[in-house]
C-alpha cells in the first residue's frame, strides 16, 4: 500500500520549530534578562581597576575554544624544560567582579550555570563580565588565577603553584587553527608541546585506571536553511586541551583535601553487577572485554567508526551514574572520588559559565598562599551541591528536549520514508536506535534487532513541537 507523504516547507519546518524552542524555554523557566540592580552591580564591577597584582602580560598566553566563543575561561602558556614540562593555565578571576552576598551573587546562585539552546545562550553572569571583563580575550588585560604545573617528562606532577596575576592573551584560537597549525609544525613555542604534554597525561590517566568516552559529538549547526545535526568526532586537540582542565581539576582536589575544605566533585564506582551486565554485552556485540584489560584500556581500544562501538559507548556511558557534589570543612568526604577519573576532582576551571568554580577557586588561591578560606565561602559550601543539582536538571532538560525538537524539524516532510539505523540499546518495551543520516536518536516501540546491528526503520510521523518522533521498523 503506497503511504502518503507530507512534506514541509524548511522555511515552515523553521518557523514551526522557532515557536517550540521558545515555549520550551517558557515551560523550563528559562531566565529572560537580568534584573536591574544584577546588571548595575555587573556595570560597576566591570568598570572597576583591576588592581595592584603580579604581572605576566609578557607571557605569551593563547585560548583555544570553539569558534565565535567570547566567554573565555582559560588561558595556556606551555613550555618543554630539561626536567619535563611547565603548563601555566590561567582561569578567568570571576571572584573579583561578584561581591559576596550582593545582587549579582544571588541572581548567579539562583542560576546555577549557564544555559546552552539553540537559540541563544544564557548566561550565568552578565555580558559586561562574561563576554568582556572577565573573559579572556585577546589582547586585553585581564585578571586570572594562574596556576603553574611542573610535569615529568612521563606527565606525572611534581609540583603546583598558584596566585592570582595580571595576563594577556595572544591569540584566541578554534580548535581546527590549533590542530591544523601543530600538524603542520607552524604552531607557537606556547602551544607546540601540546600534543606531547596531552599524550603523556592520557597515558597517566590510563595507568590510574581512569577512562574517557571519547564517543562522537552530536552537534546542532545553523545551516543556510536553518538547525540542523551533525555528528563528529572531537580533534585530538580537543582531547589533549581536555587534559590540562583535567590537571587543574584533580590538582585543586588535592590542595582541597590536603587543606581540609571545599567541594569535589564526585561520582561513585560502577556497581559489580553493572560491570559483569557490560562485559556479557560487549560479548554479545562481537567487541569483548578482555579480562587483562581494565574497563578504561578497553574502550581505547575501540573503533568509533565501528557501529558495534556505538552500542558499546551506549552502555559504557550508563555505567557511571550519580555524578554531583561533595562539601566539606575538616571532615573529607567519605567517597572523595571521581570515578571515571579514577582520582578526586573538582570544578575549577570554568567559573564564567558554572557557579561552584567561584568557591573551588578562592579556596584553593587560599590555602596556596597560607591564608584563611574566607567566611562567606565556608558558611555558603554546604548549598553548592543542591544548586548545581537544580542547575544540571534544567540545562539536562533543556538540552534534551531541545534536540528533540529539532530532530523533529530536521525530519518534517519526510514521514513515508526509510532510513537505515543502527540500534543502540533495548529494554523490555523500546529500542534506542540512531540513524545512520541524519544524525539522529530515538526511542522506538517494540524490540528488535540486536544492539550494533544496522536495521531499516521507516517514519511514521514528527511533532516539532513536542519533539516527538515514531519510527516502525520495516
Amino acid at each position: 500500500m503506497m503511504r502518503r507523504v507530507t512534506r514541509l516547507s524548511p522555511s515552515a519546518a523553521q518557523s514551526e520549530l522557532a515557536r517550540a524552542l521558545a515555549a520550551l524555554r517558557e515551560s523550563l523557566a528559562v531566565p529572560t534578562g537580568f534584573p536591574a540592580d544584577v546588571a548595575a552591580e555587573a556595570a560597576r564591577a566591570a568598570a572597576a581597576p583591576l588592581g595592584d597584582l603580579p604581572d605576566l602580560t609578557d607571557v605569551d598566553f593563547l585560548t583555544i575554544d570553539p569558534p565565535g566563543s567570547t566567554d573565555l575561561d582559560q588561558a595556556m602558556h606551555l613550555s618543554a624544560t630539561e626536567a619535563g614540562f611547565t603548563v601555566r593555565y590561567a582561569i578567568a578571576d570571576v571572584p573579583f567582579f561578584v561581591a559576596p552576598h550582593g545582587a549579582l551573587d544571588t541572581e548567579t546562585r539562583r542560576r546555577g550555570q549557564t544555559l546552552y539552546a539553540p537559540d541563544g545562550r544564557i548566561p550565568l553572569h552578565p555580558v559586561e563580565i562574561s563576554e568582556d571583563a572577565g573573559s579572556l580575550l585577546p589582547d586585553r588585560t585581564r585578571r586570572a588565577f594562574v596556576w603553574e604545573f611542573s610535569l615529568s617528562p612521563d606527565g606525572a606532577l611534581r609540583e603546583t603553584r598558584l596566585a592570582r596575576a595580571l595576563v594577556r592573551s595572544r591569540r584566541q584560537w578554534t580548535y581546527d587553527e590549533a590542530q591544523r597549525a601543530l600538524d603542520e609544525g607552524t604552531a607557537p613555542a606556547a602551544l607546540a608541546p601540546l600534543p606531547e604534554i596531552g599524550r603523556a597525561l592520557l597515558a597517566q590517566e590510563a595507568a590510574r585506571g581512569g577512562a574517557s568516552l571519547n564517543a562522537p559529538d552530536q552537534e546542532i549547526v545553523l545551516t543556510a536553511h536553518g538547525y540542523g545535526l551533525e555528528r563528529r568526532m572531537p580533534l585530538p586537540v580537543e582531547d589533549w586541551n581536555a587534559q590540562l582542565s583535567l590537571l587543574t581539576g584533580m590538582a585543586a582536589a588535592r590542595i582541597m583535601l590536603d587543606g581540609g575544605v571545599g567541594i569535589l566533585r564526585i561520582m561513585p564506582p560502577p556497581d559489580p553487577a553493572a560491570l559483569t551486565a557490560f562485559r556479557h554485552q560487549t560479548e554479545l556485540l562481537g567487541l569483548p572485554w578482555p579480562s587483562d584489560h581494565d574497563y578504561g584500556e578497553y574502550l581505547r581500544t575501540l573503533d568509533r567508526s565501528d557501529s558495534r562501538a556505538l552500542a558499546v559507548l551506549q552502555d559504557a556511558a550508563s555505567l557511571f551514574r550519580g555524578a554531583g557534589y561533595a562539601a566539606f570543612d575538616t571532615a573529607p568526604p567519605a567517597q572523595p572520588l571521581q570515578a571515571a577519573l579514577a582520582a578526586p576532582y573538582a570544578h575549577v576551571t570554568a567559573p564564567l559559565r558554572r557557579l561552584v568554580d567561584r568557591w573551588g577557586l578562592v579556596v584553593c588561591e587560599a590555602l596556596a598562599r597560607g591564608a584563611e578560606v574566607p567566611q562567606w565561602v565556608r558558611s555558603s559550601l554546604e548549598e553548592l551541591p543542591g544548586i548545581m543539582a537544580d542547575s544540571a536538571a534544567r540545562a539536562g532538560r533543556l538540552e534534551s528536549a531541545a534536540i528533540d525538537r529539532i530532530e523533529a524539524a530536521v525530519l518534517a516532510g519526510r514521514t513515508g520514508e526509510e532510513f537505515e539505523a543502527v540500534v543502540l540499546a533495548r529494554n523490555a518495551s523500546h529500542t534506542r536506535i540512531q540513524l545512520t543520516e541524519p544524525a539522529v536518536e530515538a526511542s522506538v516501540d517494540g524490540v528488535f534487532g540486536a544492539p550494533g546491528e544496522t536495521i531499516r526503520v521507516r517514519l511514521v510521523s514528527t511533532t516539532i513541537a513536542t519533539g516527538a518522533l515514531v519510527f516502525e521498523p520495516v
